[in-house]
């Protein structure tokens, strides 16, 4: 065969090969699907999403070039949940992420094979989320909070710095009950212990929580003790105007409550629950399965205290607990 001839098969030969032969193919862009319960920030940076963006970068990824956000919040109306998850679903995206454990469960309900990674969870066996802590099963794994175990602890801190406090009153949402229910539990056998009376006050929109400040009223309640739910986070500055018109020293489950106001919070801190979903979402798109992937309960607990809210309760912080203290706001 001449050399022209060759060189013509082989150049008919090359136009039919596979074009990866050729040229490589784009690099893979993620599409990360986040469903919220509270409402979009003014600025993702600045508030604790900040968080998930920020160790994504430490890990390796730029935004817009490896992976890009579909960004998805409820407004503290859990009844959107499900068609948010769906719409994420619809989109394509590779994973989810999600801050609540209904926002789990919409997100099961919407896919059984996309992978969700739960950023912040209570209680997500007993809630029917995931099958066990260590082997989740499913497409489903992230991280669990302690809220339970803290709720002991918070009742304690309460009553050191109340004097003859004797009645508590637990603020939580109908709409999310079976989420709150261990965290209810937790408070009436830990009252019991304190000799405590722990009375519930329930609040799923602005109507019933400006009745449920009465209602503490009328029941004589020294204190209250707020469970960690989508639509408080939303009213923290609310409940802490209500709570301090109520003369009623306040617990909260994270700082952002105390920061707008309320006396004391004591639980995980949100930041770090977004910096480890992060991870989560990284060993997945490495090809880690969720089903094996076992679920982490931080054990990490911060306690923030107001000082200016104190003052104007007429409550003196004992020094030890200062001394505690992870942040004291003045």
């Amino acid at each position: 065969m001449r050399r022209r001839e060759f060189i013509t098969l082989l150049g008919g030969a090359a136009a039919g090969w596979p074009i990866s032969v050729g040229a490589q193919q784009p690099p893979k862009v993620w599409r990360i699907g986040f469903l919220g319960g509270a409402s979009r920030p003014n600025s993702f940076e600045s508030s604790y999403y900040g968080a998930f963006l920020k160790r994504m970068h430490e890990l390796g990824y730029v935004e817009t070039k490896d992976f890009v956000m579909e960004w998805r919040f409820a407004d503290g109306n859990y009844d959107r949940l499900l068609g948010l998850a769906t719409e994420l679903v619809q989109l394509k995206v590779d994973i989810i992420v999600t801050t609540l454990t209904l926002g789990a469960k919409a997100a099961q309900q919407a896919t059984t094979t996309i992978p969700i990674v739960m950023a912040y969870s209570n209680d997500p066996v007993g809630n029917g989320v995931i099958a066990s802590i260590n082997r989740p099963g499913g497409n489903v794994t992230g991280l669990a909070s302690s809220a339970d175990d803290t709720t002991p602890k918070q009742l304690e801190l309460l009553a050191t710095v109340v004097p003859n406090l004797s009645r508590i009153s637990v603020l939580m949402n109908p709409a999310n009950f079976k989420t709150h229910a261990p965290m209810l539990k937790a408070a009436q056998i830990s009252a019991d212990i304190l000799g405590l009376v722990a009375l519930t006050a329930e609040a799923r929109n602005l109507q019933e929580l400006d009745a449920a400040f009465v209602e503490m009223t009328k029941q004589r309640a020294g204190a209250m003790m707020v469970i960690a739910d989508s639509f408080f986070f939303l009213r923290q500055q609310r409940i802490a105007e209500l709570a301090l018109g109520a003369r009623l020293p306040t617990m909260f489950p994270n700082r952002d409550y105390v920061e707008a106001g309320g006396l004391m919070s004591y639980g995980n801190s949100l930041a770090e629950f977004l910096r480890q979903a992060a991870t989560y979402v990284d060993r997945i798109f490495k090809g880690a399965k969720p089903a094996e992937l076992p679920v982490e309960q931080p054990t990490k607990f911060l306690l923030v205290v107001n000082l200016k809210t104190a003052k104007a309760l007429g409550l003196e912080i004992p020094s030890k607990l200062l001394a505690l203290a992870d942040e004291v706001i003045e």
